[in-house]
């Protein structure tokens, strides 16, 4: 009996598009067995929630998630630099030795060094540049 390994998915989600993207990736590890917490539909991070409910109750529930998670997969897209609140995200997890896995779909860079900041790049057990990649690469943990 296997269990189930929970993936926190750190990712801007502030325009509908990276919400779109979000639950496609969402639903794609989920179809791979995996569980996913997912920021704008769990801590409720979007705007309405914001208005209604206390930022730092917001912060906690995302911390705790990411506490409990096996796995952080990070969205690295949005062209040279991370969303700020994912590369917090990233260090965060990489600070409690979690596994982190970054996407980066976006063929900008930020030279022929690498894909992202090295400081990102470094705590990424693994960085690959499309979702079928992704797929490919989750495999192996779960």
């Amino acid at each position: 009996m296997s269990i189930t390994k929970k993936i926190y998915l750190a990712a801007p989600l502030f325009s509908v598009a990276e919400q779109e993207f979000n639950k496609k990736l969402e639903n794609a590890l989920e179809d791979l067995g995996f569980s996913v917490f997912v920021p704008q539909e769990d801590s409720n991070d979007t705007e309405a929630a914001r208005e209604e409910m206390d930022s730092n109750n917001i912060f906690k529930l995302n911390v705790e998630a990411i506490d409990a998670c096996d796995i952080l997969v990070a969205v690295l897209d949005g062209g040279t630099d991370v969303d700020s609140g994912t590369a917090w995200e990233i260090g965060y997890a990489y600070a409690k030795e979690k596994t982190v896995v970054g996407i980066k779909t976006d063929f900008r860079t930020l030279g022929p060094e690498g894909l992202v900041n090295l400081m990102i790049e470094e705590s990424a057990d693994d960085l690959v540049t499309s979702v079928k990649d992704l797929l490919e690469t989750m495999k192996k943990y779960s």
